[in-house]
């Protein structure tokens, strides 16, 4: 029998390093990991996702994503014939964005936000990990990747200016109890991580490493939430 795919999208200006603690049965998935590009001059989010989804070398992946790399991974099941798209700690829709986020948008206060305050990686950390990611400045080099300016102020437009309001009812979303980015009192239908912060990819592996496989696999009724 032939492994299933799993394709892993890490978050805003994160590296695939957060999923390095992840574990899946190597008998029946193969995970690959994907990194995010710079984007093209005014390449809007559909044409990215496009672009990202030629890096998909199998046909019906699994598609993971965590936090803004879950709202990549919605648009790119867009091209893809994708088995499964499962996000975690983010949105299926912009009705889910806490009112600061929707508030952001209305007034276009984004714009205002120094992105080259942010470059620097505690900063970058808050802004990416949310404001209690207590991690360690090492730790910070490590998982945060992209440093760019064109792609920071590209990523928080796009994420701000995501415009789906009707939620695939397919998307499998798993979200923790105290996740301070995307509230869970906006979010809807998830499976709860009890304790979870915007980070638990990190440290809730040992959830993921357990649950992951039957999430995958259509067992989601089983999943001890």
């Amino acid at each position: 029998m032939s492994k299933i795919p799993v394709y892993f999208m890490p978050g805003l200006a994160a590296s695939a390093l957060i999923f390095e603690r992840i574990k899946l049965p190597e008998d029946v998935f193969e995970i690959q990991l994907l990194e995010w590009e710079i984007p093209l001059n005014k390449e809007s989010l559909d044409e990215y996702a496009k672009r990202m989804s030629g890096k998909i070398k199998h046909e019906n992946p699994v598609l993971i994503g965590v936090s803004f790399g879950g709202i990549l991974v919605q648009e790119m099941a867009k091209h893809l014939n994708a088995r499964k798209v499962i996000i975690i700690s983010s949105v299926k829709s912009n009705l889910e964005f806490p009112r600061r986020m929707k508030v952001a948008k209305a007034t276009k206060a984004y714009k205002l936000i120094p992105m080259n305050l942010i470059l620097n990686l505690e900063n970058l950390a808050k802004f990416s990990f949310g404001e209690k990611m207590n991690y360690r400045i090492k730790l910070y080099e490590k998982f945060l990747s992209v440093r760019d300016i064109g792609y920071l102020e590209w990523a928080v437009e796009k994420v701000i200016m995501w415009d789906r309001t009707e939620v695939d009812p397919d998307v499998i979303h798993i979200h923790g109890s105290l996740d301070d980015v995307f509230p869970i009192k906006y979010i809807k239908d998830c499976i709860v991580v009890e304790g979870g912060t915007h980070v638990m990819i990190l440290n809730k592996y040992r959830w993921f490493n357990a649950h992951l496989p039957s999430i995958i696999l259509g067992e989601k009724a089983q999943v001890d939430k």
